[in-house]
């Protein structure tokens, strides 16, 4: 996996971790104004990251599969090939 490529998952998975964490933040404290606006923040950034990933890389979820990008992560090697 290129530099490029592992530092903008790892960017993803940390993003992805702080919007679970509020996620379950809230769902104990669902008015909490401060946690909100902290979680649309990154929810944006999550966004904005894995569409920046998508396009330099390929689609990560079947979801966000295209007629330009149908099903290329078969050519990529798979996660217990070596590479994360």
């Amino acid at each position: 996996m290129s530099d490029n490529k592992c530092n903008t998952m790892k960017n993803l998975l940390e993003v992805s971790f702080a919007l679970d964490d509020l996620r379950l933040f809230l769902d104990t404290h669902p008015y909490e104004k401060e946690a909100i606006s902290c979680y649309q923040i990154y929810k944006d950034q999550r966004n904005k990251v894995l569409e920046d990933y998508e396009q330099n890389f390929g689609p990560i979820l079947s979801y966000n599969v295209n007629d330009e990008n149908q099903w290329i992560w078969i050519e990529t090697p798979w996660p217990w090939e070596g590479e994360v």
